[in-house]
């Protein structure tokens, strides 16, 4: 890896996602891939949703952390398929959602069915564990909590709200 790749890598790493500002893009997967052509540098990215409202304040701010680590021009493009999953955020960064008192999701988004394929699947939804106590014994209050990622929970036992990044 070249010292100016490095650089960008570094410098994206400290791009913080507007809504979730307590990790990264890179964290929670957002950064597709950082490539040098012969124009200059091109990022893809994948939004964590395709109307996502955070979209163009994540570009800006790319533009801006990468105006620091390379010269050359830089191209932010957009891949919207395949679709960005729950899957590809970081442990470290579920470790931070968790200390924040946001549960990061539980299981695997994508599971094993072939891309672009989504099974039906009838099942019971695993419970969601306070943050706080570690009590399964949690209830939904909303489907959406401070962002359309998040459901708003409550914990029968302590009686604590948090936040439940759900998966997709």
């Amino acid at each position: 890896m070249s010292d100016e790749l490095r650089s960008i890598w570094h410098a994206l790493g400290e791009v913080a996602d507007p809504e979730l500002p307590l990790v990264s893009i890179v964290e929670l997967g957002i950064v597709r891939s950082v490539e040098r052509g012969e124009d200059g540098w091109t990022v893809t990215l994948t939004p964590t949703y395709s109307g996502c409202p955070a979209t163009r304040v994540i570009e800006e701010d790319v533009r801006a952390a990468l105006a620091t680590a390379t010269t050359a021009p830089v191209r932010i493009a957009t891949a919207l398929a395949p679709a960005w999953t729950t899957d590809w955020i970081a442990p470290e960064a579920r470790r931070k959602l968790h200390a924040a008192g946001i549960v990061p999701p539980q299981g695997e988004a994508a599971g094993a069915a072939p891309a672009g394929v989504r099974p039906i699947a009838f099942h019971r939804p695993r419970p969601v564990p306070c943050p706080k106590c570690g009590s399964l014994k949690t209830v939904e209050l909303s489907r959406f909590g401070s962002t359309a990622c998040k459901a708003q929970y409550r914990c029968s036992d302590c009686l604590e709200p948090f936040d439940y990044f759900k998966p997709h």
